[in-house]
């Protein structure tokens, strides 16, 4: 079976800026790379934490988490209670692969929406992000967000050939 290439090389988005299009290239291919690497993972390896790194569900429950926080403070908001209290639950071990990657897929799908939505003449604007309010753009938040879910998706393809290792 012939494999695609990777989401950016398939060429441009149809409807979507160019500017914009990385973070949709970013967040397929986390999907795929995060779908073909816990293929077959039991919930005990899914929530192993081998020679003390994070969990893969760990990792997966941060990547969706994250960009939940991430894309409400591009939209210019703060963080609810909920989203606080879902923070603190990351590390909780509960939920099977096809659960937390269909919770990344929830928050994946209305990140598209956003980003489909986004002027690219917007991209300067000024975000706040956190407590503290730190200063930032809309761009500083999509670049961030793409690094932070690819380094998480690197850490849970590490943490699953752990766990298969360790089982």
């Amino acid at each position: 079976m012939d494999q695609q290439p990777e989401p950016w090389l398939r060429g441009p988005i149809a409807d979507v800026n160019p500017l914009v299009a990385p973070i949709l290239y970013t967040l397929q291919q986390a999907r795929e790379d995060l779908a073909a690497h816990t293929e077959g993972l039991t919930v005990e390896q899914i929530w192993a934490t081998p020679h003390g790194f994070g969990s893969v569900g760990f990792h997966l429950r941060h990547i969706a988490g994250s960009t939940d926080r991430l894309f409400t403070y591009l939209q210019a908001r703060q963080l609810t209670e909920e989203q606080m209290a879902a923070l603190s639950r990351e590390k909780i071990a509960e939920g099977d692969r096809a659960e937390l990657l269909a919770a990344i897929d929830r928050v994946f799908a209305q990140a598209e929406r956003v980003v489909r939505a986004l002027e690219p003449a917007r991209l300067s604007e000024p975000r706040e992000v956190g407590r503290k309010r730190l200063p930032t753009t809309v761009i500083g938040l999509l670049t961030h967000t793409g690094e932070h879910i690819q380094r998480h998706v690197g850490q849970a393809i590490s943490a699953a050939k752990l766990a298969r290792i360790d089982s």
